[in-house]
């Protein structure tokens, strides 16, 4: 069933994206985009679901053309129960191994790095969890109205009692829509050696660019738990 919602998601997308190449400089948006040197991106987020109200802010700076390093930090208020608080704050970079230009087949690959520490044991994924380390590879294709992307990542998690580590694969279509309009559908299929964590998302994003800044709306939805969340962010390139 999820698949076949991916599937037509990206087909419908694909009718209607526009046959002309859309400008693609400060498309801090696209799942392929790399920060270039001494650029900064402020992503700020809002997010609502299941009486949960969640904001975030997340900073990144790009070290040189191949390399950046960001970290975030979230809050949310849990309007039906005790579940207020700060997420774990998240320290991560990425780094490129390969530019379109440097390969035939103009694939562009990053190696994803970092981890999560502290926060409130109420917010924290899961709550028991003291640090997570996380590790991944990022692939993508940008073509004249589209980008393809597919990123696969791990995590580990260290607990005496309750450690385990978990996989995401992560599949992602980037639509390039006539003028400054863009549209976004991809999935986040996550395994996980305890059973409990397993989940598969399914999420859609819409936006404007104006310039270095986009402002964007999002829906993200989630199988196994039936569990629908809207939210917006905010993307300013310095």
């Amino acid at each position: 069933m999820f698949k076949r919602f991916f599937v037509a998601a990206v087909f419908v997308a694909a009718g209607i994206v526009s046959a002309h190449a859309g400008d693609m400089e400060h498309d801090t948006s696209d799942p392929v985009y790399m920060l270039q040197t001494e650029e900064i991106l402020s992503v700020s987020n809002v997010a609502y679901y299941d009486s949960i109200l969640r904001i975030g802010q997340a900073l990144s700076y790009g070290i040189n053309d191949r390399l950046s390093a960001g970290m975030s930090v979230h809050y949310q208020n849990d309007f039906d129960g005790s579940e207020d608080g700060f997420s774990s704050f998240d320290l991560g970079g990425v780094y490129r191994l390969a530019r379109a230009e440097d390969n035939s087949a103009q694939i562009v690959s990053d190696v994803l790095f970092g981890f999560k520490f502290g926060g409130s044991s109420h917010v924290r994924t899961p709550w028991f969890a003291d640090s997570t380390y996380y590790a991944g590879l990022r692939f993508g294709r940008r073509f004249a109205g589209v980008t393809l992307a597919g990123t696969v990542k791990s995590s580990w998690i260290f607990d005496d009692d309750r450690g385990m580590s978990y996989i995401d694969f992560i599949p992602e279509a980037y639509f390039r829509l006539r003028g400054a309009w863009r549209f976004g559908i991809g999935a986040d299929l996550r395994k996980a050696t305890n059973p409990d964590y397993d989940q598969e998302w399914l999420n859609a994003k819409i936006l404007r660019q104006y310039g270095r800044t986009q402002y964007i709306v999002h829906t993200d939805y989630e199988f196994e738990e039936d569990e629908l969340q809207v939210g917006a962010k905010l993307n300013i390139l310095f």
